[in-house]
């Protein structure tokens, strides 16, 4: 039986590694825990937070909501609240132009290497 070489098989994440990913303070996300009660990364005995793929994706969805879009925390909540599917859609959909065009910039450089 062959690995999976893409799967992920870390199974939780540091806040600072989770603040450093979505380039925020580990304090917003401190905050957006208290903001948003869907976003409950577990706890071990000392209390450090240990962030699921699950809570990075809820993240994500926040992120694009606040930071990306521009609601605010209220108004972010309430689109989590009524539209949570659409909320998730519009964050895959920008994770994947963020993709392609990471993808393209780096075959423009590629192509610019070769002229």
């Amino acid at each position: 039986m062959a690995l999976n070489p893409n799967k992920n098989l870390k199974l939780y994440y540091s806040i600072k590694e989770v603040a450093k990913k979505f380039g925020i303070n580990e304090s917003t996300l401190r905050y957006w825990e208290t903001e948003f009660p869907h976003l409950r990364p577990k706890t071990n005995g000392q209390n450090v937070r240990q962030y699921t793929e699950k809570d990075i994706d809820q993240i994500r969805t926040i992120y694009n909501l606040v930071k990306v879009r521009g609601f605010k925390l209220s108004a972010a909540r309430k689109m989590l609240n009524t539209n949570r599917q659409g909320a998730d859609r519009s964050a895959d959909v920008l994770q994947t132009l963020i993709t392609v065009r990471d993808d393209l910039k780096q075959l423009k450089a590629q192509l610019g290497a070769l002229g």
